[in-house]
């Protein structure tokens, strides 16, 4: 669950790695992700950009750094990541997602839609309707179904993904109804829990929770 003592403890954990080990980019990349957890994404940003200086060969794999660019509002390069992420994660419905949101986010929709990548083996029956849904193939009436048999993990995230896509779309108003019910009705131990919590922080729709 989300506690912010907690995240700070863990940031002085990495912060102490990172002085004893300063060429450990695993040290920085578990840095990176609890900066970005704490809302801080600039800094895990730099985090993430020296994992990569230390070992190169991890560029592909940095789908966090894809997603502070996001909020970074950098979006081509956010765009860059997941594409680089999928060449190694094809079938993975949550890169290709995050890539459309950064396309809508630079390009516009239109663009972001024409330019979708196909996914068709993503274990995750809730992440194949999201996927769907975005293709234009299903409605968010299915999406909330196939979260709600999936239960609580499912419910989290077909509300985070159904926000999301009308962020881009400039429906606020339904873009602040399911983030913030991903992120208060549907607490789960995942890094994308964390990221509607900052997602709400940076928005403005609620102090940062305790």
């Amino acid at each position: 669950m989300f506690f912010s003592n907690s995240l700070e403890n863990q940031l002085q954990h990495w912060n102490e790695t990172i002085r004893n080990q300063p060429k450990n980019p695993n040290a920085y990349i578990r840095r990176g992700m609890v900066n970005f957890q704490l809302a801080k994404i600039d800094e895990s940003i730099q985090d993430f950009d020296m994992a990569e200086q230390l070992d190169a060969s991890i560029k592909s794999y940095l789908w966090q750094r894809g997603l502070s660019y996001y909020y970074a509002e950098r979006f081509a390069e956010g765009a860059e990541q997941f594409e680089i992420d999928l060449t190694v994660n094809a079938q993975d419905v949550e890169e290709t997602v995050w890539r459309y949101l950064c396309i809508a986010c630079s390009l516009g929709v239109e663009e972001a839609r024409n330019s979708l990548l196909t996914v068709k083996n993503d274990p995750r029956r809730i992440m194949q309707s999201v996927y769907d849904f975005y293709a234009g193939n299903c409605t968010p009436d299915d999406v909330l179904t196939v979260g709600q048999s999936e239960g609580i993990k499912g419910n989290f995230y077909s509300h985070l993904y159904l926000g999301l896509y009308y962020e881009v779309e400039n429906n606020v108003d339904l873009a602040h109804e399911y983030i913030v019910k991903a992120a208060d009705n549907y607490k789960i131990d995942d890094y994308m829990w964390y990221l509607a919590q900052v997602h709400k922080t940076l928005r403005g729709w609620t102090i940062f929770a305790q």
